[in-house]
């Protein structure tokens, strides 16, 4: 078995892996990432660069060199109540360097960050490689301590030592698993259907979202096409594909819109995407050793897009908490769960709106009947274009905004 040693492992070779990834190798530190895939082309991921994220690319002096990768720009968020359009953010009175969300392939932003890495000599990348184990030492004092993991690679296993292991592998995640960590599920009403539909020349470039006869269905721009998301009740997607793609493509052009004829694109399932919906998140983000980011700390609800975002802050906030500690030995437990309680705050919170919007509004609509009456919180932002600014900041920026502190070395 080969074993390698290294200051930091991170598995996972997403956002909040990357990106913490990037900042310790740009803080000294010496880091090995872990991916499981031999590329990062996957679609139907989470494409939008908010502009929370944006301005820590800013601040990194990433910013332009970013923005020359093709991409498009979302500056306001629209939503179509039946035959009525009303627009409930705006982005362009955001204090940020780029006031609009980027919507990018996510492998095209990985491997951007990647690209980036590389110019580290203490950054390591290792591709299809997956961690499948925890190593556990015990210490002199009592306990275990988390000692790095046990991985498969191309050329078989490999263990993998370090003073610090990140868990970055997302909600279904292998080592908070191992972990032995406690999930609180939050619970979520509904799963979501995930499809391509041809953008044609005159579409608008908005985000744009339907709530149609018991129907809701987001559409975003994505250059030549829309990436389009259909909600379902939770568990539904069995009944629908038994009624057939004809039955489906009915559904869709019944809410699509300007887009309606082109659902005639969708010719099979194998066409659709089901994302089944969960909102969970540890009630410890930490053990001695181990620190659990990311998606695999708390999954997060699809609703404002804001899961991506949200893993890249606690990276942020990892770097710059645990950075200056790494150059200079072993962080201790207590430092550990610092990251969670910076971190915390924010996530409860964001989870907390996600939790009440399904309840109160998601599940309501897909279950309903009859055409949705615009609640007055909508009629007011459409009102009022200086108050979408609010909304538009609480997706956009999140709760407590994480900015770069960690010293480039």
């Amino acid at each position: 078995m080969e074993t390698i040693s290294t200051t930091c492992v991170i598995t996972g070779g997403g956002p909040a892996g990357m990106m913490c990834g990037y900042l310790l190798a740009r803080a000294g530190v010496d880091v090995t990432v872990l991916e499981k895939h031999a590329d990062f082309l996957r679609d139907f991921r989470g494409d939008t660069v908010h502009p929370s994220t944006l301005q820590i690319l800013h601040e990194l002096g990433l910013l332009e060199k970013f923005l020359q990768l093709p991409h498009a720009r979302i500056r306001q968020v629209t939503l179509e109540l039946g035959d009525e359009h009303y627009t409930v953010g705006d982005f362009s009175r955001l204090p940020t360097a780029a006031k609009y969300i980027a919507l990018m392939p996510q492998w095209d932003f990985l491997d951007f960050l990647v690209q980036e890495a590389k110019a580290f000599p203490n950054f390591h990348l290792r591709m299809q490689t997956e961690a499948r184990d925890l190593i556990a030492q015990k210490e002199r004092k009592g306990g275990d301590r988390i000692a790095g993991v046990l991985a498969t690679g191309p050329g078989g296993h490999v263990q993998i030592r370090a003073g610090l292991t990140i868990a970055a592998d997302g909600r279904h995640s292998t080592l908070r698993t191992k972990s032995g960590l406690a999930v609180e599920d939050l619970g979520a009403p509904f799963d979501i259907l995930w499809l391509r539909l041809p953008h044609q020349q005159g579409d608008p470039v908005d985000l744009v979202g339907r709530i149609k006869q018991g129907q809701l269905f987001v559409m975003i721009y994505r250059g030549d096409y829309w990436q389009c998301a259909y909600g379902i009740p939770k568990g539904a997607f069995d009944t629908i594909r038994a009624e057939g793609i004809a039955s489906f493509r009915a559904r869709l052009r019944n809410v699509a819109g300007f887009a309606a004829e082109r659902v005639s694109t969708i010719t099979g399932f194998d066409q659709v995407k089901l994302l089944t919906v969960a909102v969970n998140r540890l009630t410890q983000w930490a053990r001695p050793g181990l620190l659990c980011i990311g998606d695999a700390a708390h999954a997060m609800s699809p609703v404002g897009g804001v899961g991506i975002n949200l893993a890249i802050q606690d990276a942020v906030a990892t770097a710059n908490i645990l950075g200056p500690l790494l150059q200079k030995g072993v962080p201790k437990f207590a430092d550990l769960k610092k990251v969670q309680k910076r971190r915390q705050f924010p996530t409860r919170v964001v989870q907390a709106f996600q939790v009440f919007a399904q309840n109160n509004f998601l599940a309501p609509t897909l279950n309903a009947t009859q055409p949705p009456s615009a609640p007055w919180i909508v009629k007011l932002l459409d009102g009022w274009p200086w108050l979408r600014q609010f909304p538009a900041r609480f997706v956009g920026m999140g709760v407590r905004p994480e900015h770069v502190r960690s010293p480039k070395r």
